[in-house]
């Protein structure tokens, strides 16, 4: 079948689907189960008034339970089985073996190195991008600009970030950006820059930041633009400088903000992958969970040890969305 029938005949059954189940569910609970009739019509019709938003919450609780809740029980229940034993039960194995390889040791050092980097620079940058294209006349243009990387998917940047790291043969033209720029400015060697250890994870979490950045200047732009113009104004009569204003005035204003950018770009990172299997697929002592967790499923077939990195990704990544919860639900009050 065609993509675009297809898709029409996915719109239609979807649709179709979610009006019939809300008409035949509301015509069996006010017939069927509570009928609006009879001496306890009143009753009836207070326990169906109950009932009903139950019937609109279904399909999302069902969806949730069914793409949600049970892929975290059928994870948490294949860490702890082996995958060479008809699914015998073997307790902490799985993470024990995962804990032993010095493939996990490392994804956990670069993960924590991500996490230190890419959610700190991405936060700066933007805010120090909020902060600038508010004040000039084609701020929206530059806006728009340190946005766009948004609307590119993460393959479609490592792939664009992997020509700026392209290296060719010395004595032939770079068509790499960063390896032209190297060679005019020293004439050394071109470098393989995602080969060099260390180093090449910071390569990989420029494109992160590039992307990010747009994520967190727009959030930032529209807590800067909350700030009262009062108390600047108040702080410009006392004579404190730009400086003083920004970093003593306005960033304090927008602390909770620059929290909640901070935290949800970690989770990004917490997650991050297509980024590392596009630009080195973990060589060059690159690798982090989730491509450690790819390579173990898919790779090896390691169910156990796979699922198991899995469950370490969701503790790492569980705490922060807790503290995001109850954070939003504070400022809701």
């Amino acid at each position: 079948m065609h993509p675009a029938i297809l898709g029409l005949v996915t719109i239609a059954i979807g649709v179709g689907g979610c009006v019939g189940y809300f008409y035949l569910s509301n015509m069996v609970l006010d017939h069927v189960i509570f009928p609006a009739r009879g001496p306890n019509a009143g009753k009836n019709i207070n326990r169906a008034n109950q009932i009903r938003p139950w019937l609109f919450l279904f399909p999302a609780l069902f969806a949730l339970c069914l793409y949600l809740a049970y892929p975290v029980v059928e994870t948490l229940r294949l860490s702890l089985t082996d995958r060479d034993a008809d699914g015998a039960f073997v307790g902490l194995a799985n993470y024990t073996q995962m804990m032993s390889e010095a493939k996990f040791w490392e994804a956990m050092r670069n993960n924590m190195l991500w996490l230190i980097v890419v959610p700190a620079l991405s936060t700066a940058f933007g805010l120090l991008a909020a902060q600038l294209t508010d004040r000039i006349r084609w701020g929206n243009l530059a806006k728009s600009l340190i946005f766009m990387p948004m609307a590119i998917s993460f393959v479609g940047a490592a792939v664009i970030w992997k020509l700026v790291y392209d290296a060719r043969p010395a004595g032939t033209d770079q068509i790499g950006i960063l390896n032209a720029v190297y060679i005019w400015m020293t004439g050394a060697e071109p470098q393989t820059w995602l080969t060099l250890p260390f180093w090449n994870s910071f390569f990989l979490m420029a494109v992160l930041v590039w992307i990010q950045t747009g994520f967190a200047m727009v959030i930032l732009s529209a807590a800067l633009r909350g700030i009262p113009e009062e108390t600047v104004e108040a702080a410009i009569v006392d004579g404190a400088g730009p400086m003083q204003i920004f970093f003593k005035i306005k960033v304090p204003q927008i602390k909770s903000t620059i929290m909640v950018v901070w935290t949800t770009i970690t989770l990004v990172v917490l997650k991050v992958f297509d980024i590392v299997f596009a630009m080195t697929n973990g060589q060059w002592e690159t690798q982090v969970l989730a491509n450690y967790m790819y390579d173990k499923l898919f790779r090896s077939n390691d169910w156990g040890v796979g699922s198991a990195a899995a469950m370490v990704i969701m503790l790492l990544v569980l705490p922060i969305l807790i503290w995001n919860v109850r954070n939003a639900r504070q400022e809701m009050r």
